[in-house]
């Protein structure tokens, strides 16, 4: 290896295309196009003398040199903020950070957490891609947060805590068709909730073991619009008591036959644990959860 033609825009770039797992993601980052990446990490490999990046299922991932040489990459890019900021240290929790979360979590645990983290570091931009999905550290994502333990998973995973569904109606629902007051009472009742076939989550493939009997009235794969059906008379919603306990029109139904606790997990990339910013988001996101832990089960 000749360490003279190792150049730093190469390094940069392989920097790029480990936060983002490909290569037209990280031409983005980089403000060029995807064939100037493919052509810098071609240079930076015949520099090193090996491979710095392997294709995998879910898009580029580093080597062992590929993580010596990022590491590298990272002080170099640490050195130039500093210059650029006129020698004044740079914030190391800064750039852009990339999630994963349901819709619910996002919307009440991770916009929050955003926010406060924010405020303490102005130079931090945080990406939310909203998704009912099984853990897979999808390309170009730092961090997950799933219902359900991940089976398997090549990053680091954590459980942040737990949040209650139950059954939920409109008021003016109730008053035009009737309150249940039994769980036989239920198969009067249409079903609102996740649609069934796409459902990729085990964990929430509840009604058939809850309410096996009812049928489904209006199926959506977002839990906000569950909660908006429900609320507008669609049905009765399986719904987070934290999205439902807001609205003073929807009241929570046979609460004691009815109540089901799932996990929110974190799941940490782990080349992105080496990123002061995405550690500050992973625990940003497990104390707002633990905050809020009174309100995911339903309790206010």
């Amino acid at each position: 290896m000749d360490a003279t033609t190792v150049r730093a825009d190469d390094l940069l770039t392989l920097l790029a295309v480990a936060r983002t797992g490909r290569y037209t993601a990280a031409a983005q980052l980089r403000g060029v196009d995807h064939t100037t990446v493919a052509r810098r990490i071609s240079a930076l490999e015949d520099a090193l003398g090996g491979r710095v990046v392997s294709a995998s299922g879910r898009g580029w991932a580093l080597t062992p040199l590929g993580h010596h040489a990022v590491e590298t990459a990272g002080r170099i890019e640490a050195a130039m903020s500093h210059l650029t900021g006129g020698g004044v240290e740079p914030d190391p929790v800064s750039g852009v950070v990339r999630m994963s979360a349901t819709d619910g979590f996002s919307a009440y645990i991770a916009a929050p957490a955003v926010a406060a983290l924010r405020e303490r570091h102005p130079e931090l931009s945080v990406e939310i891609v909203t998704a009912q999905r099984r853990a897979a550290l999808h390309p170009g994502l730092d961090v997950e947060v799933v219902v359900g333990e991940p089976q398997s998973s090549r990053g680091h995973a954590v459980e942040l805590g737990r949040y209650t569904l139950g059954l939920y109606a409109s008021s003016a629902y109730l008053a035009r068709v009737g309150r249940p007051a039994r769980m036989e009472d239920l198969e009067q009742h249409r079903l609102v909730y996740f649609v069934d076939a796409m459902l990729q989550v085990e964990a929430l493939d509840l009604p058939r073991r809850v309410v096996p009997h009812m049928r489904d009235g209006l199926s959506s794969t977002n839990v906000l619009v569950q909660v908006e059906a429900t609320r507008a008379g669609a049905g009765i919603g399986l719904l987070p008591c934290f999205t439902a306990d807001r609205h003073d029109d929807l009241e929570r139904l046979l609460p004691e036959e009815v109540s089901e606790s799932l996990p929110y997990w974190m799941i940490v990339r782990a080349d992105s644990l080496r990123i002061p910013a995405v550690v500050a988001l992973a625990d940003a996101l497990r104390e707002q959860t633990a905050r809020a832990a009174a309100m995911l089960a339903g309790r206010g």
